[in-house]
């Protein structure tokens, strides 16, 4: 099932230069991706043939390789367990799951080195480098419980981190409640249409109130491990100081979890 949000758009935020940032450059984060990070968009987890695994696939990479080559630095946003920064440097191994798919952060990366406790946000991002073909990105993994005044700071942090003359994209990986229908991992749960048909509203509307507002008590109940990544963009944007509109955004919901997509850039 697809649900598709209305395209109205309205730029949010308010305008606060970060202090080390020349307000003559420009916005520094200057694209953000939203996607999810589901473990089957990799083909050898699958084994080929699977229409919705290949279809979500398929939504992820038509999301980014056109953000990719608009912006060639990237910066991902995740939350997992082992909460930190992974640098270009860094490799990891899909092994944990089911079979040795090997990826690299960077082209520097060492594949005979991978790390088999690499957290999934950081295997997703280094899979997709390899997939559109970026040269590297940095990932930063956060606490799926971490509270929305600390992903406001720690958004505060990146954008702080990120200053400076070169482009930036950002890419924000999680994925939303994962009870809806039969299909859900867990017990059905009535609330997740609610949930994820606010948040979807908010990736339309590139509402970063909207995401602060999530909360962290029901996301976790309803297994929504994005809320706290989604709360750290809506921190790093509200650092950034520039308003944002959104170019794409849409809800998929096939396999029982809510896959949010979306582009944003600077209004």
């Amino acid at each position: 099932m697809v649900i598709m949000v209305p395209q109205k758009v309205r730029s949010v935020g308010r305008r606060r230069q970060l202090c080390s940032t020349d307000s003559n450059l420009g916005p520094v984060i200057r694209r953000v991706a939203v996607l999810p990070h589901p473990p089957l968009i990799v083909p050898e987890l699958t084994g080929g043939g699977d229409r919705d695994a290949d279809a979500v696939r398929a939504e992820c990479l038509a999301v980014l390789a056109p953000f990719a080559a608009a912006v060639p630095r990237w910066v991902a946003v995740g939350a997992g367990e082992r909460p930190g920064r992974y640098g270009p440097e860094v490799a990891g191994t899909f092994r944990g799951f089911g079979v040795d798919v090997r990826v690299g952060l960077g082209a520097q990366a060492d594949l005979a080195f991978a790390d088999p406790l690499l957290p999934l946000p950081a295997l997703i991002a280094a899979w997709l480098r390899g997939a559109v073909g970026t040269p590297e990105i940095t990932v930063h993994v956060v606490p799926a419980d971490l509270p929305p005044a600390e992903c406001a700071a720690a958004g505060t942090r990146i954008a702080e981190e990120l200053a400076g003359a070169d482009p930036v994209g950002l890419l924000v990986l999680g994925d939303g409640a994962h009870r809806h229908g039969e299909r859900s991992v867990g017990r059905p749960d009535d609330r997740c249409a609610d949930f994820d048909a606010a948040i979807a509203s908010a990736m339309a509307t590139a509402d970063l109130d909207a995401l602060d507002r999530l909360d962290p008590t029901l996301a976790a109940e309803l297994g929504a491990v994005g809320r706290a990544p989604w709360q750290v963009l809506a921190g790093a944007l509200r650092a950034d100081g520039h308003p944002w509109r959104a170019v794409e955004s849409h809800l998929s919901i096939p396999l029982g979890v809510a896959y949010h997509f979306a582009t944003w850039e600077p209004a």
